[in-house]
Order: C-alpha cells, then structure tokens, then sequence
C-alpha cells in the first residue's frame, strides 16, 4: 500500500513513513497483533484496514490504505463498515483511530463517517498525530 502513502511521503518524517508503510517484518507484526482486512478485486489487493480490542470496549484501528486507483469507489467505506462489525461483534462499543495532520483527505473520510476528533494530540515521529473516537 506504500503507493496510497506516497504523495504524502515528503510530508512525513523518515520514521513517520516507515512505520506507516509496511516492509515484511513490520507487516507480520501487524498480522500478529492485530485483525487485519484487505479489499481485493481480481487477486490484488486494493485496500486494507487493521483493528484490536483494547479492553474495556474499546477497539483501535490502523493502517487504513486504499490503492489510488480505488478510492472514492466505495471501497474504504467497505472496509471501515467491515473492522467496525468485527470490533463490534468482539465486544467494543467505542473505536478509536489516529491520523496525522498531512492526511486531511482522511480526515474528512473519517468525519463523514461519524468519527469526531476527541481532543487527544500526541508525537508520531516528530509529526503531529490526531486521535478520533466513534461509538459503534
């Protein structure tokens, strides 16, 4: 998914973007840590989403890519519907997801599906990171 990531490349710090686009190791991490979901369309993967549960009914989502050629067709939305059903389904009634200010696009994605900024702000490799909330 690094190509969903590379115009935003130059706006990212060194450690920003490595630890946003995956190599094989940081993938297998993610895999084992989390629930991960990928949007295919004739066996490519155009799409992918991960989420956990937290505890307490909290889930957590990250590393939400769609393939350039595939967004604004519905599929992010597909993939956003589906974590938050598994997360749902694994006892969380609240999600929460962090972007970082280069994103807006996402940002506006998120806030059109009903996510709202909740006031946390932390460091993400010397970039500022946004938290959002959303009860599901």
């Amino acid at each position: 998914m690094q190509s969903a990531f590379a115009p935003y490349k130059d706006l990212y710090t060194p450690a920003g973007f490595a630890d946003t686009v995956l190599d094989r190791a940081t993938l297998k991490t993610r895999m084992q840590q989390m629930h991960v979901l990928v949007a295919t369309l004739d066996d490519e993967v155009i799409g992918t989403i991960a989420g956990t549960s937290c505890g307490d009914g909290e889930g957590h989502l990250r590393g939400m890519a769609v393939l350039p050629s595939h967004q604004s067709t519905g599929v992010a939305k597909e993939l956003l519907g589906a974590i938050e059903h598994w997360l749902k389904r694994n006892g969380c009634n609240r999600v929460t997801l962090d972007t970082t200010l280069p994103l807006d696009r996402a940002m506006k994605f998120y806030e059109k599906n009903g996510y709202k900024r909740s006031g946390r702000i932390t460091d993400f490799f010397g970039m500022t990171l946004i938290e959002y909330a959303k009860s599901i």
